[in-house]
Formats: C-alpha cells, structure tokens, sequence
C-alpha cells in the first residue's frame, strides 16, 4: 500500500486488516478462501474499482477464485522468484515466507517457470508475521527469530533472498543487517504498485482528481490494538482505524468461528 501511494498520490485507497484472524499462514486454504470473499464483498460494497490481494498466502489460496467472483480487476501478489532467479550471481537464493505459500501450487509453478538453473532454498517463517502486527520490527525477540530463519539459507550460501510475504519488507533493514553485504534482498512491492497504475489505466479506470487522495482503514481486530500498529507501519500518528467485523460465510468454518 505504501508504494501504491507513492506512485498513485491522488487515487483514494481503502485497507482493511483481518487482524482478527491474523496470521493466515498457519490457516487452512479454505478458510483464507472464505475470508478473502467476505472481505471482497465489503469492498465491493464500499464501491472499489480495484483489489489488491496484498498477501502471498492469500493470493496462494484464493487469486483464482476470487478473480471469478467480482466483475473488477484483482491483484495478488507472489513471491519474487523470477526477479531474484535474475538477479542471482552465483545461482543460489533463499525464499522466505509462509507455509501456505510454499505449499502452494502457485508457488511450485514459480520455481518450475524460473527457477530453471537455480537452486530455490525455502524457509517457513511462523512467528514472523505476528511480531509485525505487534509493531515489534527491531526487537531483540525479532532479531532472534528472523536470525532462526536467515541461518540455514545463508549455510547454503544464498546470494539473494525474497521476502515472500507482505508483512517481512518491514524487516527488510533487519534482514539486510543480519545477511551481510554479499546478499541481496527482493520485495514485490515496487512491482505490484507498477501493476496496479497500468491496470486502472488500460482500464480507463484511474482518477482525473488532482488533489492527493485520502486512506481509510478498517479491521476485524481491536482498533486499540491495531492502530498504534498501523500509525507506525503508515508513518501517520494521526491516522484512525475503525473496526468492523463480519463473520466467516457459513460454508466454511473453523473452531466454531
């Protein structure tokens, strides 16, 4: 959200957190399914005219089926494997991200379609999201932990890291800190923002609006918890978060949710 800003100033952007049940990457599929269509049918309702699907795991579990159910361009987002499979120097890189996601289909398509020639480490990384939604970015806890990780990718000698999942580029000072200059870290942010101004062009959907465009934030958790989170994470000590909660479609549910 933070490079789609910077690079659609004027458009208005609506987030919504699913604090509430927050992390995903532990969750089955189909429950990061029903999720995904019951935040979809808020925003729809709200009036977007473009999603973005800002979660590797959920993309993983649900991009398809969601693109199926709206009538609007939808964005996910994958982890960085062809950018890094380029970027490489000496053929080895390590992938950082969720288990859903690396479990995922979509996610061995990706290392079969660009991975040729180069050996793809993965580590599963549980913990991690969660110390970003606590806004623990530097902790010592955090350096600990992210140290876990980057450990065995690095005894492989991995010259090029992705950060597979939405939430780690706010550790990306940390991980370039602890990986050591010879290695190269890789987010898709920058490219998802690019994606999104081409669709609502070729779309004929971006704004005329010259005045910069305002954010709203929601979330299913308690916005006394998730505010001071999200302030930090925006850089705006001023912004609120409202909380809003719907619950899981019928279809699917899970521990009685």
């Amino acid at each position: 959200m933070r490079e789609v800003r910077k690079l659609l100033p004027a458009e208005e952007l609506l987030y919504y957190a699913d604090s509430a049940y927050c992390p995903y990457g532990i969750k089955p599929p189909e429950f990061i399914r029903a999720r995904a269509f019951a935040i979809g049918d808020f925003l729809l309702s709200k009036g977007v005219k473009l999603i973005v699907i800002a979660s590797n795991t959920t993309s993983v579990a649900s991009l398809d089926a969601v693109r199926e159910r709206y009538n609007i361009p939808v964005i996910g987002v994958e982890p960085a494997v062809k950018p890094a499979a380029l970027a490489t120097r000496n053929g080895t890189i390590g992938v950082l991200a969720t288990g859903v996601t690396l479990e995922g289909q979509r996610f061995n398509n990706l290392v079969e379609r660009f991975g040729d020639g180069v050996k793809v480490y993965t580590q599963p990384c549980p913990g991690l999201v969660e110390l970003v939604e606590a806004g623990k970015l530097e902790s010592p806890e955090t350096e600990v932990l992210l140290g876990h990780y980057l450990d065995p990718l690095l005894a492989r000698g991995v010259d090029t890291i992705v950060l597979g999942c939405t939430h780690y580029p706010f550790f990306r000072p940390l991980v370039e800190k602890l990986s050591g200059n010879g290695v190269r870290v890789i987010d898709t942010g920058d490219a998802i923002a690019r994606q999104v101004a081409r669709v609502l062009k070729n779309d004929d959907l971006d704004t005329d609006k010259k005045l910069p465009g305002k954010e709203e934030f929601f979330t299913s958790g308690d916005p006394v918890e998730v505010e001071p989170v999200i302030r930090l994470l925006w850089g705006n000590p001023e912004l609120k978060v409202r909380r809003l909660t719907f619950s899981t479609p019928t279809y699917f549910t899970i521990n009685g949710t």
